[in-house]
């Protein structure tokens, strides 16, 4: 049973109201952010997103979609099985899920009373929420929240199954975002951001990283590789654990930030692919794709963990912490005897091939080198003939290290961050990240 909390939760609220938006809301900024949770008439298992800026909500929650729907059914087989009753079931179901991660104690639903039932209708081939003709005013729709707290996850879903027209509806997206802040606890977020900027950037309207791994993990850390890196002095925690479902960005090969294993290897095979201004997900029906690594795989990686420039060398004075971190022979001598053979040259150098052919001579993989990749994008315009539709690829693993650097190609760009060797063949033209 829900109980609405104290007069105290306006207080809350206001923090709340702070943290996301900053001062000042800015009513364009606000309107993009006001939707409902509704999916393509054309995709029937996609969400659709109407404009630029909740995609920070909505790409993680298709993220959990699909990861739900390819546990249920046997490959893209889904795309014929999703009906409106199936629609509720695996929208309700991504929530809570998704709340459940964030849970501080008690679940806080946010719930606003006075907003209309009525959610979507169709108006030719583009669904729109009817009350969009009505001024939007982020003062009275912040006067009107309501807190309403539950003990089990299983009281919250029965709300959200009653309520399902207040997710479809004009604010559904916020109300979850503000539902998911406050299980969390706000004291906690904001002990887990490192910055002191909102949530939502107050120019722009995207939401932050750390509103994004709030989303993925259930935890607002400000960066996404594995525990800690020492920066200058500071341990900056990243991703905790293997998350359920990825995260990979083109923010990478920019060098902006490293993506850990944890993001880039969750346990299932869905991914939020992040461009510089736009959430998407690509996932695959392929299992091995997260299957555990081998012990040589394990080694590239941590070996390239050392080479945050992607060169496929270290420097020779680094080989010690690659060793240790692979758990092999590090004693001095042994390291200086490695030194001479693996850098015979004396260059200061230590190429990776070199190094696995010494260590890892029988090199085994848990990757296929041919498998299928799906990718989905909310935005209608951003698909092509202007509706939202899965877009598949086959997708090889090319043999060479050397990757084909093409910028004009930001999908593949991207997909490099996660598979340096990867090439897809996609059915229709390259989807679009933005």
């Amino acid at each position: 049973m829900a109980e609405t909390l104290p007069s105290v939760v306006d207080q809350e609220l206001l923090a709340l109201r702070n943290l996301l938006w900053g001062a000042e809301i800015k009513h364009d900024i606000f309107r993009r952010w006001s939707q409902g949770f509704y999916f393509s008439t054309n995709e029937k298992s996609a969400l659709e997103q109407a404009e630029g800026g909740p995609c920070a909500i909505l790409a993680p929650v298709q993220a959990f979609i699909i990861k739900n729907l390819l546990l249920e059914y046997n490959g893209l087989l889904f795309r014929e099985k999703v009906g409106p009753d199936v629609q509720t079931k695996i929208l309700v179901n991504a929530l809570s899920e998704i709340l459940g991660q964030c849970n501080n104690g008690n679940f806080c639903v946010v719930h606003l009373e006075n907003v209309s039932d009525s959610s979507t209708e169709l108006n030719g081939d583009k669904n729109e929420n009817i009350e969009l003709s009505e001024p939007l005013d982020p003062n009275q729709f912040h006067t009107d929240l309501e807190v309403l707290c539950f003990q089990t996850l299983a009281e919250v879903t029965k709300y959200y199954f009653d309520n399902i027209k207040k997710l479809n509806g004009r604010f559904g997206v916020l109300l979850f975002l503000y539902s998911v802040i406050l299980s969390r606890g706000l004291q906690q977020v904001k002990s887990e951001c490192d910055s002191q900027e909102p949530l939502i950037d107050e120019t722009y309207g995207y939401g932050s990283q750390s509103l994004i791994n709030l989303m993925i993990t259930g935890r607002a850390s400000t960066y996404v590789w594995d525990h800690y890196q020492d920066v200058g002095g500071l341990k900056l925690k990243g991703i905790e654990k293997q998350s359920q479902v990825g995260f990979i960005t083109i923010m990478e090969y920019h060098r902006f930030c490293t993506v850990g294993s944890f993001y880039k290897n969750p346990i299932h095979p869905v991914w939020v692919l992040a461009s510089d201004t736009h959430l998407t997900v690509l996932f695959s029906d392929e299992r091995k794709l997260v299957s555990p690594e081998t012990k040589s795989e394990q080694a590239r990686r941590i070996f390239k963990s050392f080479d945050p420039d992607g060169n496929n060398f270290i420097s020779s004075d680094k080989l010690q912490d690659v060793l240790s971190a692979l758990e092999l022979v590090s004693e001095p001598e042994y390291v200086n005897i490695m030194k001479k053979k693996l850098d015979s040259e004396s260059l200061g150098i230590i190429l990776l091939n070199a190094f696995m052919e010494e260590f890892f001579p029988r090199e085994e993989w848990s990757t296929p080198d041919l498998f299928t990749l799906v990718h989905y994008n909310g935005l209608a315009q951003s698909n092509i003939n202007g509706q939202v539709q899965y877009h598949i690829g086959a997708a090889i693993l090319l043999e060479s290290d050397i990757k084909s650097v093409c910028e004009s190609n930001p999908m593949l760009t991207v997909l490099q961050t996660k598979w340096p060797n990867i090439e897809v063949n996609w059915t229709d033209a390259t989807p679009s990240l933005n």
